[in-house]
């Protein structure tokens, strides 16, 4: 089975490697160190020090799988290839909402660097998927599970 293709940003990308590696050189020195002091204080079949330790470990080296495999797979988004006055991963998209009357602006980014509280969207949400593509002056209908949004594209940026 081919593992999926991870899109980032090279931002995105180093904040991955720079999470990877702090989980490699700190955070397992850390937990070790805990599951240390915490055999030390005796019988570790009621310890929840113990417990607390082995379960910090278990998620660290799951991220840090998780990671390994991302890192793998990763395109990293190159500004030079992005067209100018198209909406791509890795443009900064201004739209007005038709409904509300509102503007809001995202950025697109692939699915691993989303953050809709920080406007990073990803390229497979439906909001992302829809405006792909697009030039400034397009209205796009987004299907959402409460019906239809209706976006205008303002402005793109292709920093």
């Amino acid at each position: 089975m081919t593992e999926k293709q991870v899109i980032l940003t090279r931002a995105g990308l180093e904040k991955l490697e720079k999470e990877l590696d702090l989980l490699r050189t700190v955070r397992r020195k850390e937990v070790a160190e805990r599951i240390k002091q915490a055999i030390g204080f005796g019988d570790i079949s009621e310890n929840s020090e113990y417990e607390d330790a082995k379960n910090e470990q278990a998620f660290i080296e799951g991220r840090i799988i998780t990671l390994e495999k991302m890192l793998r797979n990763v395109t990293v988004i190159d500004e030079n290839d992005r067209v100018a006055g198209i909406v791509s991963v890795g443009s900064t998209v201004k739209l007005k909402d038709l409904e509300f009357d509102e503007e809001v602006e995202y950025t697109i980014v692939g699915s691993a660097e989303a953050d809709p509280l920080s406007n990073l969207i990803s390229n497979e949400s439906p909001v992302g998927r829809a405006i792909l593509g697009e030039k400034v002056g397009a209205i796009v209908e987004v299907d959402v599970p409460d019906g239809k949004l209706k976006f205008q594209v303002l402005d793109i940026i292709n920093k």
